[in-house]
């Protein structure tokens, strides 16, 4: 991680980072599920109907609160061999990640916790590898053993697709490229393990299974969910029937980064947009909506990049791979949730690929006058992102917690709070750096 000197001691400080609200500072307790490589993603949910909230990851779903005790919901064969110092060999369960040496990629990148047959059980969706299908496993209802699995989409393509209700009818879709086009594919809920039907919304393009940087909402204030692109924003009509080519608005959104989200930045009515700018790169940004020739426009205001003097307060990381956007802190205000990757292409691929494995929250704060502050609040310094992270709800019912996957294995962030002395929350406030 490149960051000037004098930021050091504040991103340490920044690990219990604060929120205005009331002298609370805010720290995580970090549980690693594993440090196999199983997935690039992970999802929680109440999968025993016991009232705790449970995360699962890979192949496996782990039993809330302390998530020690592991069930295996789908096949978990895949193993790799490692040579140990001594010349002898080990065989370790899972891909080759952090605990390997070659660059090898998982079959799971994307997880999502939903009742899909409305038994009240919840089950889970996987996205595999870029441009494979979307399947869900059914909640065996308290038994032991695989879960049944229902293939509902043959090919997901991009590597930021989400898991979002596009056409307003209260239930989520599958929202990717598929075959050259974006689009989203809707089930028939009546028979849900039934293969998903998929609506273009583009013209065919060379959108292929590696495209990267999607995201969804209302961008015009229609009350309708746009998608967008890192080149632009397509605007959903006022009807879908006979599936038509949306409106696309040309947009630069940077070169192609993780999840875009769409949200009122600075509280002037008008949604923004927020995304990282190179997948594989640097760049952090948010785009203020504009009123440009009697239409939207957007203006870039750069949050982080390449150098620590780009960032308010001297923070610079790269691989910016996925992004959620949730209130952290109970102000009322959504904030960012990101980090590094670790290793999206080994150890000699991408920018700073052995850097520290950095998770942060950048809370976000309105000055009133249209001005916005990030204020990075360093997570942990082991452990990163894949190319999902989630935050919600697992065990603090006010403030959200984190879980992830990537090449490290998989963690768990339950989130803390400790209430301080005024001159206690100032001194563990991160600090803007000289000029800035």
């Amino acid at each position: 991680m490149r960051t000037l000197p004098l930021t050091l001691a504040l991103l340490t400080a920044a690990a219990t980072a604060v929120a205005q609200d009331g002298n609370i500072l805010h720290s995580f307790k970090k549980i690693q599920l594993t440090d196999k490589f199983w997935s690039e993603g992970a999802t929680f949910g109440d999968f025993n109907h016991d009232g705790k909230m449970d995360v699962a990851a890979g192949p496996f779903w782990y039993e809330g609160p302390d998530f020690t005790k592991r069930h295996e919901f789908y096949p978990a064969v895949q193993t790799f061999t490692r040579k140990k110092a001594d010349g002898t060999e080990e065989k370790i369960e899972g891909f080759e990640g952090g605990l390997g040496v070659e660059n090898k990629y998982s079959d799971n990148f994307f997880m999502f916790a939903y009742d899909f047959n409305g038994d009240g059980w919840t089950d889970i969706m996987i996205y595999g590898f870029p441009g494979l299908d979307a399947s869900w496993y059914e909640n065996p209802r308290g038994r032991e053993g695989h879960w049944q699995r229902h293939q509902v989409f043959n090919v997901v393509d991009n590597e930021s697709p989400w898991f979002a209700d596009i056409n307003g009818d209260g239930k989520p879709d599958i929202v990717c490229n598929s075959g050259g086009y974006f689009g989203y594919a809707t089930a028939d809920w009546a028979h849900p393990e039934k293969p998903w039907t998929f609506h273009p919304i583009s013209p065919k393009g060379d959108w292929q299974r590696f495209t990267h940087g999607l995201g969804v909402g209302d961008v015009n204030g229609d009350g309708k969910m746009d998608i967008l692109e890192h080149g632009g924003w397509w605007e959903q009509p006022a009807s879908l029937a006979g599936d038509p080519v949306w409106k696309y608005h040309k947009t630069d959104f940077g070169t192609g980064g993780a999840h875009m989200w769409v949200y009122d930045v600075n509280g002037d009515g008008k949604n923004d947009v927020i995304t990282s700018l190179a997948a594989h790169g640097f760049g952090l940004a948010w785009y203020e909506q504009v009123s440009e020739n009697g239409g939207i426009g957007f203006k870039q205001h750069l949050i982080m990049n390449k150098e620590p003097g780009e960032n308010r307060y001297g923070v610079a990381f790269g691989q910016l791979h996925a992004i959620d956007l949730i209130d952290m802190d109970g102000d009322g205000i959504k904030d960012i949730v990101t980090g590094k990757r670790f290793w999206a292409h080994g150890a000699h691929g991408d920018v700073d690929p052995n850097a520290p494995a950095v998770l942060y929250w950048f809370k976000i704060v309105r000055d009133g006058k249209g001005g916005v502050d990030f204020i990075p609040n360093l997570i942990d310094n082991n452990s990163g992102i894949g190319t999902q992270i989630l935050a919600g709800n697992i065990q603090n019912p006010k403030y959200p917690d984190v879980v992830m996957g990537n090449k490290k294995g998989a963690f768990v962030f339950l989130h803390e709070t400790k209430q301080v002395t005024p001159a206690e929350y100032q001194a563990a406030q991160p600090k803007p750096l000289p000029g800035k």
